[in-house]
C-alpha cells in the first residue's frame, strides 16, 4: 500500500496532470502535495478545494439513492448507504482549459480525507484520471 508520497507521484504519472494533492477536508489542510497549484499558492488551493469536497460530503442533495431491490448491499456498508443513500465518490469540475477531480479516501476512521488532481483538459483523459484516482484512493495508506 502507497503512502501518501508515493500516492501522489502516481497520481502525477496520469497523462496531463499538472498537480495532485492529498487534502484533509474538515481543516483545509494539504498532507501532501506535488507539481502545480493555481495561481501559485499551495495553501489557498488546499483550503479552497476542502471548501468544495466538504460541501459536496456533507450536502444529501448529491448522495445518490440506491434502489432497496438490487442486491448491492454488504455488511460493511455505513449508515448513509444503510438507510439508501450512497456518499459521493468524487467531484469534478471542469472549465475550459482543465478538470479539477477530487476523489474521497475510505478510511477506517472517520478522516474526510480526499486526492486531488488538476488535469489539463487538452492533453488530459477524464474517464482514465477518474479510474485512476480510484485505485489509488483504494490503495492510499494513511497512518
Amino acid at each position: 500500500m502507497p503512502g501518501i508520497d508515493e500516492c501522489l507521484l502516481e497520481a502525477m504519472t496520469v497523462h496531463g496532470a499538472r498537480g495532485a494533492a492529498v487534502i484533509e477536508w474538515t481543516s483545509g489542510l494539504a498532507l501532501g502535495m506535488v507539481g502545480e497549484t493555481r495561481g501559485g499558492d499551495p495553501e489557498a488551493t488546499a483550503a479552497e478545494t476542502a471548501e468544495l469536497a466538504r460541501m459536496a460530503a456533507e450536502q444529501t442533495a448529491f448522495a445518490s439513492l440506491m434502489a432497496d431491490n438490487t442486491g448491492t448491499g454488504t455488511d460493511t456498508d455505513t449508515e448513509d448507504e444503510a438507510a439508501g443513500a450512497a456518499p459521493v465518490e468524487d467531484v469534478i469540475v471542469t472549465t475550459r482549459t482543465c478538470y479539477h477531480l477530487l476523489r474521497f479516501v475510505d478510511t477506517a476512521f472517520d478522516s474526510g480525507v480526499f486526492l486531488y488532481l488538476w488535469l489539463d483538459r487538452q492533453e488530459g483523459n477524464l474517464a482514465f484520471a477518474r479510474m485512476r484516482l480510484r485505485d489509488l484512493a483504494r490503495r492510499l495508506a494513511l497512518i
